[in-house]
Order: C-alpha cells, then sequence, then structure tokens
C-alpha cells in the first residue's frame, strides 16, 4: 500500500434466516459499515459513528484482529493503518453487524496484503469464523443467499431475482446472539424435523418463483426458532398479526432479532409504517432495500 493510496471497504448489512431458513438463509440489505483505510506508522482506529466508539481504538480492534488472523493464514504480515470506521448497521439487533465486522476485516487483510482472494474464498474464511453462511453471504455476495456448512466445508447459491420492498421494524434494547439461542430445543422428533425442513423448502420456491404471498406464509409458520424466541421478543407476535392487513406479504425475525423484518408489497412501505407505529410507537422503522453488490472495496475514493 503506498503512501498516497486510500482504500474504503464497504460491507452491506444482512437479515437471516427469513423465518424457517434457519442459519442457512441470508439477504443483503443497504445499510453499511464503512472503512477508510490509510498508511500509518501506528495503529489507529477512528469511530465517526456513536456506537462504534465503545470499541478498541488500536490493532486490538476486533476488525484489525480478523484482518491479522486472516494475514496470518497466509503467511503474510498486516501493513499498519490508519482506519477511519463509520457505520448504519444497529450493533445487537439483529442485522449482522458482527458478521460484517468480519467481513470489511477479511477484505482489509485481502487488499492489504495482495492476498487475491475470490469472493467464494472469502465466503469459506467468513463462514468459518462466524459458524454459519448466512450472514456473512449475504454481506459478501449481496442479494439472497442460500448457504450450507458442515464443518468446513460451505456451499452457497447466490440469488439476485428477489424484488421486494422492506422494512425493519428495529427497537430501542439489544438482543445478543448468545441469549437468543439459549431458548431454543436441544432435540427434535424425526416427525418435527420434516415439517420444518417442509416449510424451509417451501420458502426457498417461493422466493425463486416470486410467489411472495407464499413465500411469507412460510416465514410466518417457522418452526425453527420463531416459536421460542416470541417469549424473550413479544413484539413479533404483534407484527405478525397485523403487518399482513397493512400491505406486507410476510414478516420475520431478522437473524436472533430483536428487529423484525417485513417483507412488503411495491408502494404499501410507507402504509404499513403508518400502521405499525399506532401499534408499537417507540419502534424505529427503517425502509430498506435489497444490496445487490455484497461487499466492496474502491481505492483513492472521496473521504467519508
Amino acid at each position: 500500500m503506498n503512501e498516497s493510496d486510500m482504500l474504503q471497504i464497504k460491507v452491506p448489512a444482512s437479515s437471516a434466516n427469513l423465518g424457517p431458513g434457519f442459519d442457512s438463509i441470508g439477504l443483503a440489505l443497504d445499510l453499511y459499515l464503512t472503512l477508510e483505510v490509510s498508511p500509518a506508522d501506528k495503529w489507529e482506529v477512528i469511530s465517526l459513528t456513536k456506537d462504534l466508539e465503545q470499541f478498541p481504538k488500536d490493532e486490538t480492534n476486533f476488525i484489525v484482529q480478523t484482518a491479522a488472523a486472516v494475514a496470518e493464514k497466509y503467511n503474510k504480515e498486516l501493513p499498519v493503518c490508519k482506519i477511519k470506521v463509520a457505520s448504519d448497521i444497529p450493533l445487537a439487533r439483529g442485522l449482522g453487524s458482527s458478521a460484517s465486522a468480519i467481513v470489511a476485516g477479511i477484505e482489509l487483510a485481502d487488499s492489504l496484503c495482495e492476498l487475491n482472494l475470490s469472493k467464494k474464498e472469502k465466503f469459506r474464511i467468513a463462514s468459518n469464523m462466524e459458524g454459519h453462511p448466512d450472514n456473512v453471504g449475504a454481506s459478501i455476495f449481496g442479494g439472497l443467499i442460500v448457504g450450507c456448512q458442515i464443518e468446513e466445508e460451505v456451499d452457497v447459491e447466490v440469488i439476485h431475482s428477489v424484488d421486494l420492498e422492506l422494512l425493519a421494524v428495529v427497537p430501542t434494547e439489544e438482543l445478543l446472539t448468545k441469549s437468543s439461542r439459549g431458548v431454543l430445543p436441544d432435540t427434535w422428533t424425526f416427525s418435527e424435523a420434516v415439517a420444518a425442513g417442509a416449510i424451509s423448502n417451501l420458502l426457498v420456491a417461493a422466493l425463486l418463483s416470486g410467489n411472495y404471498e407464499l413465500a411469507g406464509k412460510m416465514m410466518i409458520k417457522d418452526k425453527y426458532h420463531q416459536p421460542y424466541r416470541k417469549s424473550i421478543v413479544p413484539h413479533l407476535q404483534k407484527i405478525e398479526d397485523h403487518a399482513i392487513e397493512f400491505g406486507a406479504y410476510g414478516v420475520a425475525l431478522s437473524g436472533a432479532g430483536p428487529t423484525v423484518l417485513c417483507f412488503i408489497k411495491k408502494g404499501q412501505t410507507s402504509t404499513v409504517i403508518k400502521g405499525l407505529k399506532e401499534l408499537l410507537p417507540n419502534m424505529e422503522y427503517l425502509p430498506l432495500q435489497v444490496d445487490f453488490t455484497g461487499s466492496e472495496v474502491a481505492k483513492n475514493v472521496l473521504p467519508i
């Protein structure tokens, strides 16, 4: 990296599961984690967003640590940099903030160490770091991804044909994934597993064919996690009960929650917001679009 070079790394947010696509389906969203990287004599991480000020400002920062681990994997040493970081992805709200940081770290190592990794290689590394492929896959590839991770082997299919309006209903409180996973069952009967799998299969088929009414129906029928998480995310039931009458195809808990993502008919987002605000006035309502680009790196762009 030359003295005159400045990198910008941009990674989209993501929503995982979409109901029954548990730990395997992800959707990229147009909220972004952005890094501005320049050469320096010592590590310095400057937070441009208030929520990020709580994180370390030197090489112990999670993004730098991720990048260093990737560099070491390829027998490289990460050059020292100054990094300005901005994000409009809410933290610990189920919108893939940790996955976007992992992807940013991988992109940082790939660029600074000239690793020339393909998107599939970045995806494999990120999935093994995160433990599942849904959020990181969406952040890397953009669009809708369906992934499968068995031990360290990861496969993915990327779909860029999804045409929906989206609305994130974001509570003020955080919900850590560890807490949300704690309410899930350890075992299932064979018949329960078959039923849950059938719902998930039909969700994917409906999304691919553009039958969004059916996709929305399958989101609400999820058996993997949403029925158990309603005890710690009580607003999910209220949104499920009313969003469709306001103009949504369906709703799903975004990742482990507490954000709920509404999948909305074209032109109906403002109507859905108006209706839900009357029921849940203390939420933040973020109209969103699908990001079809995924993570990207640019050189010598305008400062963030």
